[in-house]
């Protein structure tokens, strides 16, 4: 018996038939491998399946069954029935492409001192059946199949027990097995680690052709899809897992092997990366966490970490593993010029430190200035500060110098590189200048390139004359009625000298309303007239900062970065943490509405890189229409209660880069969103309520959920509302009520004095890291503008209240310190503010 797959099944009803399917497909005869699939306690159809499975193929199949207990004890109870020569560990949802053992055997004859073999995994998408080749470490499959020494490359790390093959023999001699007390994710990697290290010699095969296909779901249900949020991902895991790697590589003083410290940067990238997505674990969880890091970086050489060629290792994971658990502070030996506003004439200066500040001087021709913007951003690990960031504008017209605790640090003009110590031989013919081994540069490599039609077009004086002080504004591609929108009327009707034109999909709803409005204004995205005044524009404005409206594709490809600078007027009032997000982006004016706000993005110790430069408390343009509509309904005619879920980032599919919009899951229908919404909307108490108060009910998805009014069945008295066929301000100004669960349209109401209720069904899940964000300086219960409820019936007795009693005088006083300035005036703050960000600082 060549191979023995042994697959871990634990309620994979609607994956397994593919997977059954991909293993019957093989082209490696039929007799020459077995199938040991372990169910562990499964409760859906599963069990099932596997029986009529094993009923069909006696020969390639046996079935164990056990009480569930994990996939390790699974897959330690597969181990002890396993015959075959070399065994590996499938996982039950995913896919094997037909000539998986195929490949491998062959590779196997050829290379008999093989202590491993690694496996080509590839992703596929549950949600639409794409496979892409998109593995962070794919490098390692790039060519043909070869035999790796891990001691003499220890970037080709590997420790993925379902997509590796391992010498049974080897395993049962060193009493190998699964340890369950890693969870809920790493137990492949320990076991894998754990094997190499037991070999005489680390000798991997990598097959390219062996092609594995891990299946990505949509509803993230997959044991690595649920294990981010869990304190045990940081605690038994370092523990259990990195940490026990470690010592047992160490024993005997021995040094660590450099892949396996590959494998622990590795495994850390991934810890830093997601550890928002586990908001609220415990004081005493972090603490471990921290005792667990320093013991771990005990272990690792900082010329490994520094050096490391694992490229999720970015530079500011390097600098939190070596210096952000140490004892002794630390400060950064150069200071980064990393943005010009020729503009302003201010550069942006960066750099880092730990524990404690130090001493800082900035000389402009030698002369101490101070800098004309300046704050300390925060970066923080579960919460608790872990390094600084100190962000300064200071004058670029003038010969500069930064002195740190009383020390000259060099200027960088870009980011330093890591330590190499190890240059393959296309990274130094990139370098040096040579383009391959056998080219050699012609003239025409020296040449530029020629303009196109748009590009020349776009500098002739014409376009320049025309279009040169151009603000382009916009909202999403596809639709408007938003803050771009309003900036945009208010600056045809109030400020016509400034040359303003909107612009939104040819053909949308939008673009045909604007058009009767604005024929001359309103540019087709995308257009030959649209490109002309991009590469113009002075001046970007726009309610989204999305891939497509900052960076579009339609410019991209054109090769010419447009001159605009971005103002990002938001689509709401941001109340979460959104830095992860917001700070890669290009803003040059950061619109903000209340003074917590703009506090939680430019003021000290935030994680925003953006500082008073960016952040202005104008107020969003479109409050100014927003309160005039408001005024003009009279109490006795809001008879409108609007119901307006935000959405969740599990219920929807990835965003699509192009059209910004998302699909739903499928599973979205049967979730409890729509079961505790449904709750509500067809309560008979709301129902009697609202008549009572001659009021109606309106549904208002998210616009991500707009598809749900093609789907739920809703009662006779709720009207479903989309964003197309409403004026959504229009729907504010004549709301009695607001029930929504997070959405910032709550600061639409309160901007008009209307009661909110905020139903948070699943906030433990939406707090904990399931959504995108994470948790800002808004607490509900202390900042919000209406009660906080977990149930349906709750929130039902919170909306009855607020038909009958209006807005209690608690919320309305939290209003009134909220906004500073309800005056009509936010267009004009925020047109005055554009126009100074082209001044030189200190000017007038």
């Amino acid at each position: 018996m060549r191979f023995s797959i042994v697959t871990a099944v634990y309620n994979v009803e609607r994956f397994l038939p593919a997977f059954v399917a991909s293993v019957e497909a093989q082209t490696f005869a039929a007799d020459r491998f077995e199938v040991i699939a372990v169910d562990d306690g499964s409760t859906d159809g599963t069990p099932a399946l596997l029986a009529a499975w094993a009923e069909r193929r006696p020969d390639l199949v046996r079935v164990v069954t056990k009480d569930n207990g994990g996939q390790s004890t699974a897959r330690n109870l597969g181990l002890e029935h396993a015959r075959g020569e070399w065994v590996t560990f499938t996982d039950p949802d995913d896919v094997i492409e037909p000539d998986y053992l195929t490949e491998v055997d062959r590779f196997l004859t050829a290379h008999p001192e093989t202590g491993m073999v690694a496996c080509n995994l590839l992703f596929l998408d549950d949600a639409t059946g794409e496979v892409s080749d998109s593995h962070p470490l794919r490098h390692r499959f790039r060519g043909n199949a070869r035999l790796r020494d891990l001691e003499a490359h220890p970037a080709f790390f590997f420790v993925s027990a379902p997509v590796a093959f391992f010498r049974r023999d080897l395993v049962e001699s060193a009493g190998l097995r699964f340890d369950p007390e890693i969870r809920p994710n790493f137990e492949d990697g320990h076991f894998s680690a754990r094997y190499l290290l037991d070999l005489d010699r680390p000798l991997v095969g990598f097959v390219p052709g062996a092609r594995y296909q891990y299946r990505k779901r949509g509803d993230a249900s997959s044991t690595l899809g649920q294990s981010k949020s869990g304190p045990d991902r940081y605690t038994r895991v370092l523990r259990h897992g990195y940490l026990d790697l470690l010592r047992r590589a160490a024993a005997g003083n021995l040094p660590v092997p450099q892949w396996l410290q590959n494998v622990i940067l590795y495994e850390l990238s991934w810890v830093l990366s997601v550890q928002h997505q586990a908001a609220g674990l415990s004081p005493e969880v972090v603490d471990e966490f921290e005792t667990l890091m320093t013991e771990i970086l005990r272990h690792l050489d900082p010329a490994v970490i520094d050096g490391t060629p694992v490229a999720r290792v970015k530079r500011l994971y390097r600098e939190i593993l070596l210096h952000s658990y140490r004892s002794e502070p630390w400060v950064q030996d150069y200071a980064l010029l990393a943005r010009l506003d020729e503009a302003q004439d201010l550069v942006q200066v960066l750099y880092r430190y730990t524990k404690r500040a130090p001493d800082e001087r900035v000389l402009s021709d030698g002369v101490a200035v101070e800098p004309a913007h300046a704050k300390v951003r925060d970066h923080q690990v579960f919460g608790r500060t872990v390094m600084f960031e100190r962000i300064l504008w200071v004058p670029a017209g003038a010969p500069l110098r930064i002195q740190l605790d009383g020390r000259d640090v060099a200027l960088l003009l870009e980011p330093p590189r890591r330590t190499a110590y190890t240059l393959n031989p296309p990274a130094i013919r990139r370098r040096l200048g040579h383009t391959g081994p056998r080219e050699k540069p012609t003239v025409a490599d020296d040449l530029p390139a020629r303009p196109g039609l748009v590009e020349r077009l776009a500098r002739s004086r014409w376009a320049r004359s025309r279009y040169g002080a151009a603000w382009l504004l916009m909202d999403r591609l596809f639709d408007a009625d938003d803050n771009g929108q309003r900036l945009f009327e208010y600056l045809r009707r109030d400020r016509p000298e400034i040359p303003a034109w909107f612009t939104v999909q040819r053909g949308t709803p939008a673009w045909r309303a604007l058009r009767r409005k604005h024929r001359g204004r309103v540019v087709a995205h995308g257009s030959l007239r649209w490109k002309i005044i991009a590469l113009n524009a002075e001046h970007l404005l726009s309610s989204h900062a999305d891939l497509p409206v900052i960076a579009p594709r339609e410019l991209e490809e054109l090769g010419v970065r447009p001159r605009w600078r971005f103002t990002f007027l938001q689509h709401g009032v941001i109340k979460d943490d959104l830095s992860t997000w917001l700070n890669v982006k290009p803003l040059d004016l950061f619109v903000t509405s209340t003074r917590a706000e703009q506090a939680s993005v430019a003021d000290d110790h935030t994680g925003y890189v953006f500082t008073t430069r960016e952040a202005i408390l104008t107020g969003l343009p479109r409050f100014d229409r927003l309160r005039e509509l408001g005024d003009r309904v009279a109490p006795a005619d809001r008879n409108l209660v609007l119901v307006a879920p935000t959405w969740r980032s599990w219920l929807t599919g990835d965003m699509d880069i192009v059209s910004q919009r998302r699909d739903l899951a499928p599973e979205v229908m049967e979730s409890e969103f729509m079961r505790s919404w449904l709750a509500v909307l067809t309560s008979d108490r709301l129902r009697a309520a609202a008549e009572s108060q001659g009021a109606v009910v309106g549904f208002l998805p998210h616009p991500n959920l707009q598809p749900l009014l093609r789907q739920v069945a809703l009662p006779s008295w709720v009207r479903p509302l989309s964003f197309d066929d409403n004026d959504v301000q229009e729907l504010f100004a004549r709301s009695a009520v607001l029930v929504t669960d997070y959405s910032s349209m709550a600061f639409n109401s309160a901007y008009l004095d209307r009661p909110v209720v905020y139903f948070q069904f699943d906030r433990d899940r939406m707090f904990g890291g399931g959504h995108v964000g994470s948790k800002g300086y808004f607490d509900y219960q202390r900042d919000g503008y209406g009660p906080v409820v977990l149930d349906a019936d709750a929130a039902v007795e919170a909306t009855v209240a607020a038909l009958e009693n209006g807005l209690a005088p608690e919320y309305q006083k939290r209003i009134e310190d909220a906004f500073p300035q309800r005056d009509g005036r936010c267009c004009e703050r925020v047109t005055e503010a554009v126009l100074a960000s082209t001044r030189r600082a200190g000017s007038t």
